[in-house]
């Protein structure tokens, strides 16, 4: 069969180093098309890359009435997510979104009900469903190695100092929808909600910043902890304040299980623990995360089925994120309200943005 065709939006760090290679790995996507608000640039990376045609944000239309378009791959600063995904499921194409799915509860659930009444598929691009050494640790997890799970513990860091190469819209919280807990502490938080199948019901946190001028919009680092209805307690913690590093440890009655480094796709890693006193160690090489997510959507076009990381669990994140901004805000514990299925896109209190 045909591989699905996608058009890129948005080409900057994540699609130039990551997105844009993975079609030379893909077995069922092919790049289509690739679309920039700079028209030049668009026209370099499609030649580098092998699409055959490329648009600016302008003619992002007359992308999507391409009939060889079947799928968006959306990688523009979060707040753009909507007019993308919304514009893409009226012309009846597919939607996989870059993490987190919107800036606001608001968008995301206007993304959510958008491709859902034009009968499309909406994806969010968490490549840790596809990546070995997780899908290990959620089996262990699943198969009840670990005994029942009381702990979890997750952070995600790096170091973006004054005059590094970060883009301007990640210091913007109207853009961004915030820092570092956007951009990297989703991973904490969707990665151990998929870990257990449990969504967490209450949020407390702390957030701090130590260069104030830089991160005048945004937090530089933030700790949460997210309490479960079945008692499990997560611990996570995002920066741009540290050095590049991330782990996943989930403790359980008969044992513990950790993965390091959890969540860089450039790195390989180590799920290591102890279970029932004996130890065990398994390695996983770097691979392509992103060709496995192009896969994975590829397939479920191809066969019709909701992909695991649909729109849903996306906008579940940015339901939880926002109560942690919340609660870090108010000194308090917050509890999480997930909207209804049924519910109007209207945004509500719970959605208004917050101040970091």
């Amino acid at each position: 069969m045909q591989p699905a065709g996608y058009a890129v939006v948005g080409l900057g760090a994540i699609s130039q180093q990551a997105v844009l290679p993975a079609f030379a790995h893909s077995r069922n996507a092919r790049l289509v098309a690739v679309v920039s608000g700079d028209r030049e640039k668009a026209r370099r990376l499609a030649g580098e890359f092998g699409a055959p045609h490329y648009y600016t944000y302008g003619q992002y239309s007359a992308c999507l009435k391409n009939p060889d378009v079947t799928a968006v791959y959306i990688a523009t600063p979060p707040a753009e997510h909507e007019k993308y995904t919304v514009q893409a499921a009226r012309e009846k194409k597919h939607v996989l979104c870059e993490k987190p799915l919107a800036a606001t509860v608001a968008q995301a659930r206007r993304m959510v009900g958008a491709c859902r009444d034009q009968r499309v598929l909406l994806m969010t691009a968490y490549r840790k469903y596809f990546e070995p050494g997780s899908v290990a640790l959620k089996k262990l997890v699943a198969a009840g190695e670990l005994g029942r799970v009381d702990i979890i513990h997750a952070a995600f860091t790096e170091f973006r100092p004054a005059g590094d190469s970060t883009p301007k819209w990640m210091l913007q919280r109207k853009l961004a929808g915030g820092g570092p807990l956007m951009d990297v502490g989703v991973y904490c938080v969707n990665t151990s909600r998929w870990l257990v199948d449990e969504d967490p019901v209450e949020a407390t946190a702390f957030l701090w910043t130590r260069d104030k001028k830089r991160f005048k919009e945004v937090e530089e680092s933030i700790a949460f902890r997210l309490r479960f209805r079945s008692g499990l307690i997560l611990q996570g913690t995002a920066s741009w304040g540290a050095a590049l590093a991330s782990f996943v440890q989930v403790h359980g009655e008969k044992g513990w299980a950790s993965l390091s480094p959890a969540f860089a796709f450039e790195e390989e890693r180590r799920l290591t623990g102890k279970i029932a006193g004996r130890w065990f160690a398994q390695e996983f090489t770097a691979i392509d995360e992103f060709a496995l997510e192009l896969d994975a959507f590829a397939g479920c076009i191809r066969e019709n089925r909701k992909p695991g990381p649909d729109g849903e669990q996306g906008m579940r994140d940015v339901v939880i994120l926002d109560a942690i901004y919340r609660a870090a805000k108010l000194g308090r514990p917050v509890a999480i309200r997930y909207p209804s299925r049924k519910a109007s896109a209207k945004p509500n209190e719970s959605s208004k943005r917050r101040k970091s």
